[in-house]
């Protein structure tokens, strides 16, 4: 089943409306997902398709900005479609609704890793899901910010002539470049994060001898999977942390979800603590008890970085650890999915490399080199 809707002209502050495609073989969640956005006045959805097949015919016309697509369909998946949409056009971004199974996780990080931009769980209770606004604005946060990296890459991204002049940033200021006498690499990341991780931990290879903490905002299911990849990929040993785990080195420890991970112990002997505080940032696991915790615990012998995510989960934290001597990388604006995180640490000064994902491995290598951070 196709639909295609007529664009409407409902741009917010003067921007073109971002164009939506929903893709799912559930007509309840197609139309529930299409209302849901439908509902923002900067998205409009464009049409919808019950199966891959279908939203490729569907793409060729009508040139969406972000596809959101379900995995299991029938004559064509998720998986089978992917692909086919990156390369009718590289500049959109599609957005995997999945289950929060174990299958569900695993294919969504394959989804990841073949170049989805993010995910949404997929909405299991309809009517709970409509009527609360958490799920909705993820969804929407994540079209509208997935839905300006596609206009900017293709430079649609114009205001119309009644729009007000855009506000000029102020120039980004770097901290003073800094040798850190690290024990420890903690990483923060968001919507477009497990690509970045992915990148990072792949370029550090198995060689790297700091004990790597991530937080990265998803749910529990995906953490064991997302872990699972990691390792994978980057040939360090990555697990879900548990609560009173020795922090050793060579090893990655990813935040479980819904748990904040802390740093306990004292230097010499630091352990995982978990956490059910309250969210922070509205995220639980959050950055900023990661960093804090790391802070309180081991000084200034910590080397932050924060890659790709919405917010500015992370900034406290980084103010306080450079305050202590430690250091922070962020990733550029060029290659996050969402410079939100990253661009708060940089935007705030402190931080002392702001550089491309494909260059953060070799910037973290030489900010630790002298502390013996690989073999």
């Amino acid at each position: 089943m196709v639909l295609a809707a007529p664009a409407a002209s409902r741009a917010a502050a003067g921007e073109q409306p971002i164009r939506v495609l929903v893709c799912d073989d559930s007509a309840v969640i197609r139309g529930l997902l299409a209302r849901l956005l439908d509902s923002d006045p900067a998205i409009t959805v464009v049409g919808t398709a019950s199966n891959g097949r279908d939203v490729l015919g569907l793409q060729a016309r009508e040139k969406p900005d972000v596809v959101v697509l379900d995995i299991e369909m029938p004559v064509m998946d998720g998986l089978a479609a992917l692909p086919a949409l990156l390369r009718a056009d590289p500049a959109v971004q599609v957005v995997m609704a999945s289950t929060l199974t174990t299958r569900g996780a695993d294919v969504t990080m394959k989804a990841l890793r073949l170049g989805a931009a993010d995910y949404v769980p997929k909405p299991t209770a309809v009517g709970g899901i409509a009527s609360g606004d958490g799920f909705r604005r993820d969804l929407v946060e994540k079209v509208r910010a997935l839905g300006r990296v596609a206009q900017r890459r293709r430079g649609s991204a114009r205001p119309s002539p009644a729009a007000p002049p855009p506000r000029i940033s102020p120039p980004v200021q770097l901290a003073a470049p800094r040798t850190v006498a690290a024990e420890l690499l903690v990483i923060g990341s968001s919507t477009g994060g497990p690509q970045a991780l992915f990148r990072v931990m792949k370029d550090l290879g198995p060689q790297f001898r700091l004990p790597v903490l991530i937080t990265q905002h998803m749910p529990a299911t995906f953490i064991p999977i997302l872990a699972e990849h990691i390792s994978k990929v980057g040939g360090l040993p990555c697990a879900e942390a548990k609560d009173g785990e020795r922090i050793v080195a060579g090893r990655a420890y990813l935040a479980p979800g819904d748990r904040h991970m802390l740093v306990a112990g004292d230097r010499h002997a630091p352990v995982i603590s978990l956490s059910s505080a309250p969210p922070e940032n509205f995220c639980r696991p959050a950055v900023d008890p990661m960093l804090r915790s790391a802070t309180a615990v081991m000084g200034g012998r910590v080397l932050a970085v924060i890659l790709t995510g919405m917010g500015h989960d992370g900034l406290a934290g980084c103010r306080g650890l450079t305050a202590q001597g430690g250091a922070v990388i962020a990733q550029d604006e060029a290659t996050s999915v969402v410079w939100g995180m990253p661009g708060a640490v940089a935007q705030a000064g402190i931080a002392s490399a702001i550089v491309p994902v494909g260059d953060i491995a070799r910037e973290i290598m030489t900010m630790t080199r002298s502390v013996g951070a690989f073999a």
